[in-house]
């Protein structure tokens, strides 16, 4: 265990909370800006804080990371990114979490020399999700919260870069990257940094079935905070390089307080061994006053899920903490020379760097010569700088005059050209760097972003219908419907409905898990290579995992990217265009207008269904009953009265397989289906290459009849059907 290789990282919310975190012993810290980070509502840092927050962090021998971790609109992507970065790059900027794929690409091309970490938004599970961003140029993955030390291992062993992961602080009850329900329900997408936390709200619940909902109302998606201070070793052992701290919504005090004890017993585990390791219930008390939701957890390091991780509750509690963060100061040694006749001169030195300074011209005393007491009281005022005398060796062995004005000019210039010399080796030039990418081939250029190819259909003008669906009863429906153009089946009905499907003329696509954590089952790739050698036209991938393993089997140009692998803005488009993709889904999040300034050629949209809020490995049932290891359907109730369906996808391969091939998840579906029928036309003028229709609960006798009302509005023009539904973010779009 080599403690060089190990990172402490610590938020700050505020440039209070970077001092906190810096004092109390952080290797580096994470911080948001202006723009374009996850915690839109914290305090954040302006452009001066930010600079000097680098240079600090920096004398310090320390690191700044900035988050970069939401999801960008093109004119975003095209005016500001670019322009907002740039001082940061040039100042030294370690490394930019990210979460966007346009915004990874873009950024790899315009800021070479930047560190990319990608951002645990990707939903990252697995070791081929992360060779696969590591071949993008990514220097870290944050990893995806949900996983236990047994899959970090693996990751860290097949793929050399480093990992992240965080042992303190807030869980989200959904993966990461996988959850609309602020968004769809009140506008605030937590992809924007704007999460509006409804899973922290109470809700009722029922069993699918039944007509009555568990007495007593209490909120069955709020977690326990997590707090991995005793085993350290093993998260370590794991592999993990960087170990994070959540909290940039929090007070400097517990910035401070937290990665101060995280930083003690780090050093204890360096200097003891993990044999010897031992934390004291004084120190895991003070750890849950500073701050716990119903006491803290170790996560899912060490367990899958189940109600011991719930705090079922919103109530925040604190305890009596008596604490004032540090401010850390940096050593320096000086030698000042004070001889008549000569200038005042002065040689500072830091680590392997130092500076000199002389100015004015000591006078030999005619009357009162200044004292040694007198000059060390002047050279001590070093004000808000982060320096602090080591040592100050003072020569004047005559009786000498020197104004108190000439002493602070020589520090004052001493301790400048100190800064800068310390700080060099961290400076940028993008604008040289620019010139010099041009010199030596052709200048990247961010894709055409407002000038779009699309090519807008009229009312009568066909356009490809696709379906999805969870059920054999949907599926059945499908294949008959002769205006389906093809469909998505999981792999327990596409051994079933192949031949059926393509008997009638359909594409057919197998749907991967929308989670991916662990191999396939035994058997599942290689019967998918004989379905497509039998007919079958591709898959629907939803997360990176699953796409990389497709990739490296030379299937990239069967995959048709689910919404969840996000396409916000014309450069992630491109991104995946360069992959050979066959094609993108179009996010949920966007709306019209935004849609009208995208490149929708070779997108798909969705146009109906029960749109998922969330999808998270824990497990409604499980938590609030007890599991029966059943694919089964609850409902939560929240306080106005609307019902929410869960399904439980306790074999998320669909293999038919009755043994455990992996973890379970949950998807919570909004209340109503989300529909554009009436807006058919709109839809149209976009240009998309096809729409999609999602069935998930519903009935075959729905299905038939939702799949008739569409085809008349897209295929003839012609609304018959009605129906209740929310028109998602087609019309208000997500902040």
């Amino acid at each position: 265990m080599n403690p060089n290789n190990i990172e402490l990282l610590a938020p700050a919310g505020s440039y209070e909370g970077f001092e906190a975190a810096i004092g109390a012993g952080a290797d580096a810290v994470y911080v948001g800006g202006a723009m374009f980070g996850a915690r839109a509502y914290a305090q954040n840092f302006n452009e001066e804080e930010l600079l000097h927050a680098i240079d600090v962090a920096h004398i310090h021998g320390r690191k700044l990371y900035l988050t970069v971790n939401t999801l960008l609109k093109n004119r975003e992507l095209e005016e500001q990114l670019v322009p907002y970065l740039e001082p940061y790059y040039n100042a030294g900027l370690d490394a930019v979490i990210v979460q966007d794929m346009g915004v990874f690409s873009l950024i790899k091309k315009e800021f070479p020399k930047l560190h990319l970490h990608a951002s645990t938004q990707m939903t990252v599970t697995g070791p081929e999700g992360m060779k696969f961003l590591a071949d993008q140029g990514a220097t870290r993955v944050v990893a995806a919260r949900e996983l236990s030390l047994e899959e970090l291992s693996r990751m860290h062993e097949a793929c050399p870069i480093e990992i992240e992961a965080f042992v303190h602080g807030a869980l989200c009850y959904s993966y990461s990257g996988q959850c609309l329900m602020s968004s769809l329900l009140g506008g605030r997408s937590g992809n924007r940094g704007r999460c509006a936390q409804p899973c922290r709200l109470p809700y009722q619940v029922k069993n699918f079935r039944t007509r009555e909902y568990q007495k007593g109302e209490f909120c069955p998606l709020s977690l326990k905070d997590i707090c991995t201070i005793e085993i350290l070793p093993e998260i370590i052992d794991a592999g993990v390089t960087s170990l994070k701290i959540e909290g940039r919504m929090k007070q400097p005090v517990y910035t401070a307080g937290v990665t101060g004890m995280y930083r003690k017993y780090l050093d204890l585990l360096f200097e003891r061994g993990p044999e010897n390791y031992h934390v004291t219930g004084k120190d895991k008390k003070y750890l849950l006053d500073l701050f716990n939701r119903g006491g803290s957890c170790t996560g899912y390091y060490q367990m899958g899920n189940g109600p011991q991780m719930m705090a079922f509750t919103n109530e925040k509690k604190t305890g009596e903490v008596s604490l004032k963060p540090k401010q850390l100061k940096v050593k320096i040694k000086g030698e000042l020379s004070l001889t008549s006749g000569l200038p005042a001169l002065l040689h500072v030195s830091c680590k392997d760097d130092g500076a000199m300074a002389y100015t004015g011209e000591v006078q030999l005393a005619k009357n009162q010569p200044v004292t040694r007491e007198r000059v060390l009281q002047q050279m001590d005022k070093l004000g808000n700088t982060v320096f602090t005398w080591e040592s100050l060796d003072i020569q004047m062995n005559e009786a000498v005059f020197v104004p108190m004005k000439v002493l602070n000019e020589i520090r004052h210039q001493a301790l400048e050209e100190l800064t800068e010399n310390l700080l060099k080796k961290y400076r940028r030039n993008v604008g040289l760097e620019r010139i010099e990418r041009i010199a030596h081939g052709p200048q990247p250029k961010i894709g055409d972003i407002v000038i779009c190819d699309n090519v807008p259909l009229g009312k009568e003008d066909f356009i490809p219908i696709y379906a999805s669906c969870e059920s054999e009863e949907a599926a059945e429906i499908l294949c008959q419907q002769k205006e389906i153009q093809g469909i998505y089946l999981p792999y327990v009905l596409m051994e079933d409905y192949l031949q059926r499907g393509l008997a009638n003329g359909k594409e057919m696509y197998l749907s991967l898990p929308h989670i991916t954590r662990g191999n396939p089952p035994e058997g599942y790739l290689e019967q998918a290579k004989k379905w497509l050698e039998a007919g079958m036209t591709g898959f629907l991938v939803r997360n990176l995992e699953s796409y990389s393993v497709l990739a490296q089997m030379g299937l990239a140009d069967r995959c048709v990217l689910d919404h969840s692998l996000y396409t916000w803005n014309d450069e992630a488009i491109h991104f995946w265009k360069d992959q050979k993709i066959l094609r993108n889904t179009v996010p949920l999040e966007l709306n019209e207008k935004e849609l009208r300034h995208r490149e929708n050629t070779g997108s798909e949209m969705v146009v109906y269904g029960r749109l998922p809020l969330m999808h998270s490995a824990q497990c409604v049932r499980k938590n609030t009953s007890g599991c029966n290891h059943q694919e089964d359907r609850l409902v939560l109730r929240d306080r106005y009265d609307k019902e929410f369906p869960v399904v439980c996808y306790c074999r998320p391969w669909k293999t038919g397989n009755t043994k455990e091939t992996g973890p379970c998840y949950n998807i919570i579906y909004n209340s109503l289906p989300y529909g554009l029928l009436k807006e058919a036309g709109k839809v149209k003028e976009l240009g998309f290459s096809s729409v999609r229709l999602s069935f998930t609960i519903e009935s075959g006798k729905e299905t038939r009849r939702i799949v008739e009302d569409f085809a008349a509005a897209y295929h003839e023009g012609r609304v018959s059907g009605e129906g209740e539904f929310t028109k998602g973010h087609f019309k208000r779009g997500a902040e």
